[in-house]
């Protein structure tokens, strides 16, 4: 019998090395400062955007999931995740845990300038023994700007249970 782990680890298995493509909308002052604020950030430099030295700072493109029109609800999973987050897992009830991530920052941020993020499945793998068995996936995400290219490299890695 299939469980859904075993989908889950079909439909990654054929999805490795496949480029999808997301639009995130072009950066703005407003969206950058409030994310420094959220994270209880005290640089003026990502606080004040009349500054000359105003930037956008560095976690905030790696933190884009979405554009600035954001999701619908049939976008969610019932824990609240995107329901593409983590690959193969659309629709099956299965447990999803954060992984850990790598991050690889290129250059800074430009304001004003179209982002999109680039994101291939890199690897699958069986972790674990028996019933407790999981998934590992591991996804990497290339964030770029339109005119100066890659901002940042985020490797993720997330457990599916």
């Amino acid at each position: 019998m299939r469980t859904p782990l075993d989908i889950v680890h079909e439909r990654v298995s054929a999805a490795i090395g496949t480029r999808e493509h997301r639009d995130l909308g072009s950066v703005r002052p407003d969206e950058a400062v409030a994310f420094a604020r959220a994270c209880a950030e005290d640089d003026p430099r990502y606080l004040e955007p009349d500054r000359p030295d105003f930037a956008v700072h560095p976690m905030y493109v790696p933190s884009l999931l979405r554009g600035p029109s954001g999701a619908r609800d049939e976008d969610y999973r019932a824990d609240g995740m995107f329901a593409d987050e983590v690959p193969g897992t659309s629709g099956l009830d299965v447990r999803l845990m954060a992984g850990g991530q790598d991050v690889d920052f290129h250059r800074p941020t430009p304001l004003g300038e179209r982002i999109g993020a680039d994101r291939v499945v890199d690897r699958i793998e069986w972790k674990g023994r028996g019933d407790a068995r999981f998934l590992l996936i591991t996804v990497v995400k290339t964030y770029r700007a339109a005119a100066v290219g890659a901002l940042a490299t985020v490797t993720e890695r997330f457990i599916v249970r």
